[in-house]
């Protein structure tokens, strides 16, 4: 068999012997294969991975030790350091640690300042050790799933060998990064958000989803046991927000969405300011998009969104505004004072003709209000509840915001459910694990980095996150 011949230049001589490794694992397998006899492909698979993870882990250390500053005194922008240690210590990659000598420095005259690694620094390590792809894609696994199932994963396909703790700590110092400046991140990503062509209008929604989270429990009265927990805390389930700016074409099908989402202790007035951002700044694109406010009857949602949707730069002319409660949400408030009326068999029928009006006529509303009032039913219970007098009410408070017939004719939707969508891919599938409790800030973590992956904006706000100054480091004369 012919060969050729590669040359390395002498620098990268730590990635001969893996290279050769992959080769010959290779050149075994081909020769196997020739010979007609069993192959076990699935074990020569696994064979390269681990051997190109070898490799991976020499070109880790050679790039990084490239990076190191070795002398007696550097300057750091701008502040003199100086020498106080050369060790080896391991930075976490992609296929595992890569060891490499690295020198620390600590600013001259200051003798308990923390020390500084000029390598991590040029690397833009996060926690001054786990390489930047390697805290992304930790991250993204953990926004995803569990860390204990990350850590399986992993393992399983020879990619992030590390264990849960690590990537708790890890997605939780880049959750931690983005969340404190998730602001300005956003608003970067919004201008550079091209409206897609087919969109005819967009909807901005609100709903709230319960959560489990941890609290402090208090101590019962008397000398505690022995065996008692020095923190006591509770499970208990709290309700956290969830929004969306959905983009839909002339079918009033969802082209786009952005999603978002705050802990219960977090704050939904900052999240609905963040939401009528991003949907002024696709207006500026493109001022003839419709707009419709899309949420359940609940009072807190409607105050929260019209407190910025029923003001500036929304309540110009050129906008045309729509405000509609969810059209499911009606039927189910509408279903059990139909059977009142009409009794059990006949409430189906009686339903259908109200469902059917409300979508096709903009005096369903009052139709439909008549007819309850006229029933004199109002006061029938139904177990603790009076269904006709809960329906004569919610349609009374809610009227203008019944005019389905009329958001049809524009081509809006009348249902809210993409964010009661995001209700159950952004909290329920990740953070309602049976046993499961979150603390806010670490929820607050994980809730926002799960925005931005289903939302399809993790790359583009990654880029923002790992965004660092330019620093200057030089050797002192």
């Amino acid at each position: 068999m012919k060969t050729i011949m590669i040359e390395v230049p002498s620098a990268l001589n730590g990635l001969v012997a893996g290279l050769q490794a992959v080769i010959d694992s290779v050149m075994v397998q081909v020769e196997r294969g020739r010979a007609g006899g069993p192959v076990d492909y699935a074990a020569f698979q696994r064979d390269v991975a681990a051997k190109l993870g070898e490799v991976e882990r020499r070109a880790d250390e050679t790039a990084l030790a490239a990076l190191d500053v070795e002398a007696p005194r550097v300057v750091i922008n701008g502040v003199l350091h100086a020498r106080v240690l050369r060790s080896a210590t391991s930075y976490k990659g992609l296929a595992g640690p890569a060891v490499v000598e690295r020198t620390l420095y600590r600013p001259v005259g200051k003798r308990n300042a923390p020390v500084v690694d000029p390598l991590a620094l040029r690397a833009g390590t996060v926690l001054g050790e786990w390489l930047p792809a390697t805290a992304l894609e930790m991250a993204f696994e953990v926004q995803q799933r569990t860390s204990r199932e990350a850590e399986a994963s992993g393992r399983r396909l020879g990619r992030l060998p590390y264990s849960h703790a690590s990537f708790e700590r890890v997605a939780h110092a880049v959750g931690e990064r983005y969340v404190g400046q998730h602001q300005r991140i956003e608003e970067a990503l919004i201008k550079e958000f091209k409206v897609p062509v087919a969109a005819r209008n967009v909807t901005i929604s609100l709903d709230r989803v319960s959560l489990p989270v941890e609290e402090p429990r208090a101590r019962p009265v008397g000398r505690p046991a022995k065996d008692a927990p020095k923190r006591p805390i509770a499970r208990v389930f709290r309700m956290a927000y969830c929004g969306t700016v959905t983009l839909h074409d002339e079918e009033g099908e969802a082209v786009y969405t952005i999603r978002y989402g705050t802990m219960p202790d977090g704050d939904p007035e900052a999240l609905c300011v963040g939401m009528a951002d991003d949907a002024a700044a696709i207006l500026s694109q493109r001022p003839d998009l419709k707009i419709a406010l899309l949420c359940d009857g609940a009072k807190e949602m409607w105050n929260l969104l019209e407190a910025q949707f029923l003001t500036a730069p929304f309540d110009a002319q050129k906008y045309i505004l729509t405000r509609l409660i969810d059209f499911w949400h009606v039927v189910e408030k509408l279903a059990p004072a139909a059977k009142v009326l009409a009794g059990e068999e006949a409430a189906k029928p009686l339903l259908s003709r109200w469902r059917l009006l409300l979508r096709n006529s903009s005096k369903a509303r009052t139709t439909i209000l008549d007819e309850l009032i006229a029933s004199g039913k109002d006061l029938v219970r139904v177990g603790d509840n009076r269904p006709v007098y809960e329906a004569i009410t919610y349609l009374t408070n809610n009227a203008e915001r019944m005019d389905y017939a009329a958001a049809r004719r524009q081509g809006l939707p009348i249902g809210s459910g993409s964010v009661e969508a995001t209700c159950k891919s952004l909290v329920d599938v990740r953070m309602k694990r049976p046993g499961s409790r979150w603390k806010n800030r670490t929820g607050e973590h994980t809730i926002h980095l799960r925005a931005l992956a289903l939302s399809d904006r993790w790359d583009d706000a990654m880029k923002h996150v790992f965004e660092r100054p330019r620093t200057i480091i030089r050797v002192a004369a």
